[in-house]
């Protein structure tokens, strides 16, 4: 029962997903502008200068960050099942609260994961440096950063009311995660305050992880990569269980004080 639920949840997510032909071809039209047009700018003028590939760094950069992004706002669509009352019907079900919040988790990491295959065959075209082994490293790490970026949203999910609020809010906590991440540039040296800043951003750890994979025992510690991905992989592990927990019961609250 809780298996048939979960998937239920998931298989509505990616339905909706593949239903709406703008959100297809935008959701891979802005990272190909991203790699494709500032990577190649980058990299053919400070390519050679600056010690590493820089196309290959704004690859994994925006991979990450598309999978992420993707999930975490994906999940905050719960906030349109609630506004049309079918959150409620779900909650009313014999089905555990964790089980809905997962369902949702999982149907987004569906959404996320053919823009993450589509990003790395792009890679591919553009002439970033790959292996077939390579490419299905970072997918399966890919994956872990979807789970990440959908249980973040999950928890920003319980703070808010209704869409407006959500679409003022969000860009303002998910749009800064682009630098403190350090998708595009190196962020081995900040500014105390920004240092804060960054390490408590979980994007980052999603993007550090795949440029770990990428580049591999190779990298330029505090350059190209900051931790080593065992590193990464277990702060992830710990702010997926938080977000879930956290967010879950925010959920659940909101939704009974209705």
């Amino acid at each position: 029962m809780t298996i048939d639920a979960l998937l239920a949840i998931s298989y509505r997510d990616l339905l909706k997903f593949l239903r709406d032909p703008m959100r297809l071809v935008w959701s891979f039209v802005f990272p190909l502008l991203l790699i494709g047009v500032f990577g190649g700018i980058m990299q053919a003028n400070l390519g050679e200068s600056i010690g590493f590939n820089y196309l290959a760094f704004v690859f994994t950069g925006v991979f990450a960050y598309t999978l992420f992004m993707s999930a975490s706002e994906g999940v905050i669509s719960l906030i349109d099942d609630r506004e049309s009352d079918f959150s409620q019907e779900l909650l009313v079900s014999p089905v555990s609260r964790y089980t809905i919040v997962l369902g949702k988790i999982v149907g987004e990491s569906l959404v996320a994961l053919p823009r993450g295959l589509a990003i790395l065959l792009m890679g591919s075209v553009l002439g970033v440096p790959t292996t077939p082994l390579l490419l299905l490293e970072l997918f399966l790490v890919g994956t872990l950063g979807t789970l990440l970026g959908a249980s973040f949203g999950v928890m920003l999910l319980g703070n808010f009311n209704n869409r407006r609020t959500a679409n003022q809010v969000v860009p303002f906590i998910m749009f800064p995660q682009l630098f403190l991440a350090g998708v595009m540039t190196p962020i081995g040296v900040l500014p105390w305050y920004l240092e804060i800043l960054s390490r408590i951003s979980p994007m980052r750890y999603a993007v550090d992880l795949a440029r770990g994979i990428y580049f591999g025992p190779d990298a330029q510690t505090g350059v190209t990569v900051l931790a080593s991905p065992a590193s990464n992989l277990i702060v992830m592990a710990a702010m997926f269980a938080g977000f879930l927990v956290v967010g879950t019961i925010l959920f659940v609250r909101r939704e009974r004080r209705r």
